[in-house]
């Protein structure tokens, strides 16, 4: 009787066991999720640093060093036109006051290779871009909003007549806002037209269009300002810039 009472209390004592082995195990699992979650956060945050400074870090650096070859290039050349220099080195700098973001090297083309060395470039598809000096044409240029030196970052900040100014060798072309568009589709390739309806003009002029990423840290749409040219000048032995520039 006392085998059998013995094993009787060794069977009712052996249950309450399972729920703390349950319960340990559950803790076990929470604590390697929650350290994974934290690992994630650190990732995703170095990516997002990455992403966000870093990549503006080397894109400012890389485009410093290319806007001094091509100023280097001018000093050094005769009289040439922005046309004469398009090349892959750049055909001159944008100067935009409202956004904040110095002078702008501007290269041909818009693919990622071109825009993520932190210049602007311009269009030479789906719709050709105009050049500056073309008696009529639409001047249509790309930057990144975000990343990547984020020359475009402030185009929010623009306002009608506000100065957009393209410095080349030898002229300084001074445009003013006269129309944004905060929203459209990525593939309105009409806002890139030789003459862009959508501004509201209707006659051919000559133009100037900035285009980037809309809204902030996104790629969905596009965010559009168009300039219209009002006057040029001859850049001096000093290269003084315009009124505009201050």
């Amino acid at each position: 009787m006392t085998a059998t009472g013995n094993d009787q209390v060794s069977d009712r004592s052996a249950p309450p066991l399972k729920p703390r082995r349950v319960r340990r195990a559950v803790a076990s699992v929470v604590s390697v999720i929650g350290e994974l979650l934290i690992t994630a956060g650190l990732i995703l945050g170095l990516f997002v640093a990455y992403s966000l400074w870093w990549t503006n870090v080397l894109a400012d650096r890389a485009a410093h060093q290319q806007g001094d070859q091509v100023r280097k290039h001018w000093a050094s050349s005769g009289p040439k036109g922005p046309g004469e220099l398009d090349t892959k080195d750049g055909i001159g700098f944008l100067h935009v006051p409202a956004m904040d973001n110095g002078e702008v090297l501007v290269k041909k083309g818009t693919g990622a290779q071109i825009l993520n060395e932190g210049v602007a470039g311009y269009y030479t598809k789906p719709v050709k871009s105009g050049l500056p000096q073309d008696k009529k044409g639409n001047f249509t240029l790309a930057a990144h909003r975000d990343g990547h030196g984020a020359k475009f970052h402030n185009i929010d900040k623009l306002k009608d007549g506000d100065p957009i100014v393209f410095e080349t060798k030898d002229t300084w072309y001074v445009y003013k806002v006269f129309a944004t568009l905060p929203e459209t589709s990525k593939f309105n390739v009409d806002v890139l037209d030789k003459l862009p309806k959508e501004s509201g003009k209707h006659r051919a002029g000559r133009y100037i269009t900035l285009t980037t990423c809309t809204p902030v840290y996104t790629s969905t749409y596009r965010y559009i300002v168009w300039g219209e040219l009002v006057r040029t000048e001859k850049v001096d032995a000093d290269r003084t810039p315009p009124k505009e520039l201050g």
